[in-house]
């Protein structure tokens, strides 16, 4: 069996945000941001390409900050 693979490129193990393919200005979606997040900018593709666990971890960002808010709010008014 034979592979047409390159090992020998030296981006190949290195983290995506620092290949050159990676860094061309494109935009990326949710997904590949909080794949970077999660894995520390290893891999973009780590929640795989479904766009709706993107969605849900953006949701639950803005969810707790406004809990947080109205909390605040609540509590520092009734003392």
């Amino acid at each position: 069996m034979q592979s047409d693979f390159d090992f020998s490129t030296k981006d190949l193990f290195g983290p995506v945000v620092f290949r050159p393919s990676f860094n061309s200005a494109e935009a990326i979606n949710a997904n590949q941001a909080w794949s970077l997040f999660f894995t520390g900018g290893k891999e973009d593709k780590a929640l795989g390409n479904n766009a709706e666990s993107g969605r849900l971890f953006n949701n639950i960002l803005i969810a707790t900050g406004a809990v947080g808010v109205l909390g605040a709010l609540v509590f520092t008014s009734i003392a």
